[in-house]
C-alpha cells in the first residue's frame, strides 16, 4: 500500500510540466484587475471597456441569421470568402484609393488581433526590433515578444497630441530594427497622425527598408481630422500589412471578424501561419461582415455622430474639472491628465471606482509613457457620461485628491 501511496507522489526536484520560459516576462493585462473589482460592485458606471456600446445593426445580423439557415455551416477558403475579399477591396479602393487585389492580396482574419498575431510572426525573427509607440494598445509588445523580437518603445506625448514623432522614431532605429508596429487612429490616446507627420516616417521606413504594420480597426472614427493609411503613400504598399476589422466601425466585436491586406509576396507567407492557427474565419461572421459592407454605411455615420457628441462632453467635462485632456481625433477614448492630483493613475482609477464608483483604466496600463493619466471609453450612453463627470468631481472636491 505504501508503494501505492508514494507511486502518485512528486520525485524530489520536480515541480510538474513548466511553461515557456518566453512566458515568464509577459506580465498580464493591467486593465484586468479593474474588471475584477467592478464585477463584485453594483451601480458602477463603466468608462473602461473599449467596446461599442451599439448592438450590431439588424440587417448584418439577419445576414448572418439567412446563412445559417441556408446551411453555410462549413469553412471557407482559408483566405476567406470571395465576395467578401471582393467588397472589401472595392470600399477600400473607395474610401482611400487603396487598391489590394481580391484574390491574393485580402486575408480574412479572426478579428485584427488574430491580424496582428499573424503578421508579426510571419516577418520577426528572433532578436529583431519592432518600434512601437508609447503608450499603445495592450497587445502590441507582447505580440512582438510572443513572436520573438524585442519591443522597443518610442514615447508619445500630450503636448503633441500623442502623434507619433519622426525624430523620436530615428532614434530609436538601430541594425536590429525590422519593423514599425502603428496603431492609428489611436487607443488609448485618440490620437491621430498628421498626414504630414506620418509621410515623414512612411519616408523612414522607406528609407531603412522597415515593415510597417499599421492596425487601423478605428479607420471610420475620427472626428473633424482625416485618417490616412499609411500603404497609400509613396513607397509604402509594397511594404506594408494593413490590418482592419468590423469590430469597432460596424459594432461587431463578438463577430472576431477582420482582415489582413499585403503584397502577395508578404501575404503568401502570413497565409502559412494562418492556415494552421486558424484555417478560416467564423463563416456566419462573414456573411454578416458583407452585408455590412454592403449596407452598413448609414449605421457608420450615425454611431459616428453619436460618438462625438460624447465626445465633446467628455473632453470639456474632464478640463472643466481640472483634469487637462488633449482632444482627441479618433477612436472613442479620452486620454485626461491626473497628475495634478497628487495620485498616481493606479491609485486614482481604483479609488475612484470604490469611492464613486466610476471605472477608468490607469494610462499606465498601456504603457510607462501612459502613466499620470487615465482612458476613458466614450462608448457608453451620454447621459451615464453626464453623471461620471458628476461624481469625479464630486472625488476631485471631496479632498479624495489628498488623502
Amino acid at each position: 500500500m505504501a508503494g501505492l501511496e508514494e507511486a502518485g507522489s512528486e520525485e524530489p526536484g520536480r515541480s510538474g510540466p513548466r511553461l515557456s520560459r518566453r512566458l515568464e516576462t509577459l506580465s498580464g493585462s493591467g486593465i484586468r484587475r479593474f474588471f475584477d473589482i467592478m464585477a463584485s460592485m453594483e451601480d458602477v458606471i463603466s468608462l473602461s471597456i473599449g467596446e461599442p456600446d451599439f448592438v450590431t445593426p439588424w440587417p448584418i445580423r439577419d445576414a448572418a441569421i439567412r446563412s445559417i439557415e441556408a446551411g453555410h455551416t462549413h469553412y471557407t477558403s482559408n483566405y476567406g470568402l470571395m465576395e467578401l475579399r471582393e467588397q472589401l477591396a472595392g470600399h477600400l479602393d473607395r474610401l482611400y484609393g487603396l487598391r489590394y487585389d481580391p484574390t491574393n492580396e485580402l486575408l480574412i482574419t479572426s478579428g485584427v488581433s488574430e491580424a496582428l498575431d499573424v503578421a508579426m510572426r510571419a516577418i520577426v525573427d528572433p532578436g529583431d526590433e519592432v518600434i512601437l509607440p508609447d503608450p499603445s494598445y495592450v497587445a502590441y509588445g507582447p505580440a512582438i515578444s510572443l513572436a520573438g523580437g524585442a519591443p522597443v518603445a518610442v514615447r508619445t506625448v500630450a503636448s503633441e497630441g500623442f502623434a507619433l514623432s519622426y525624430a523620436a522614431v530615428a532614434d530609436a532605429v538601430t541594425e536590429k530594427t525590422r519593423a514599425l508596429l502603428l496603431g492609428f487612429p489611436a487607443n488609448p490616446t485618440g490620437a491621430v497622425m498628421p498626414p504630414e507627420a506620418l509621410a515623414r516616417i512612411a519616408q523612414l521606413a522607406v528609407d531603412r527598408d522597415l515593415v510597417v504594420i499599421s492596425d487601423e480597426i478605428y479607420d471610420r472614427l475620427v472626428y473633424g481630422v482625416e485618417h490616412v493609411p499609411i500603404a497609400t503613400l509613396p513607397g509604402m504598399k509594397e511594404r506594408t500589412f494593413t490590418l482592419g476589422g468590423f469590430s469597432k466601425d460596424y459594432a461587431m466585436t463578438g463577430w472576431r471578424i477582420g482582415y489582413l491586406g499585403a503584397p502577395a509576396r508578404l501575404l503568401e507567407g502570413v497565409m502559412k501561419i494562418h492556415q494552421y492557427v486558424m484555417m478560416s474565419a467564423p463563416t456566419a461572421a462573414q456573411y454578416a461582415a458583407i452585408e455590412a459592407l454592403r449596407s452598413g454605411e448609414e449605421h457608420v455615420v450615425m454611431m459616428r455622430e453619436e460618438y462625438d457628441r460624447r465626445r465633446r462632453l467628455m473632453v470639456q467635462g474632464f478640463n472643466a474639472v481640472g483634469l487637462p485632456c488633449v482632444e482627441p481625433h479618433g477612436a472613442f477614448y479620452a486620454f485626461p491628465s491626473i497628475a495634478g492630483t497628487g495620485m498616481d493613475d493606479e491609485t486614482f482609477a481604483e479609488r475612484l471606482l470604490l469611492e464613486e464608483r466610476v471605472a477608468v483604466v490607469p494610462g499606465s496600463a498601456f504603457g510607462p509613457g501612459g502613466a499620470g493619466h487615465v482612458r476613458a471609453c466614450y462608448a457608453t450612453s451620454y447621459e451615464d457620461i453626464e453623471k461620471a463627470l458628476e461624481r469625479i468631481g464630486r472625488f476631485l472636491q471631496s479632498g479624495s485628491s489628498g488623502k
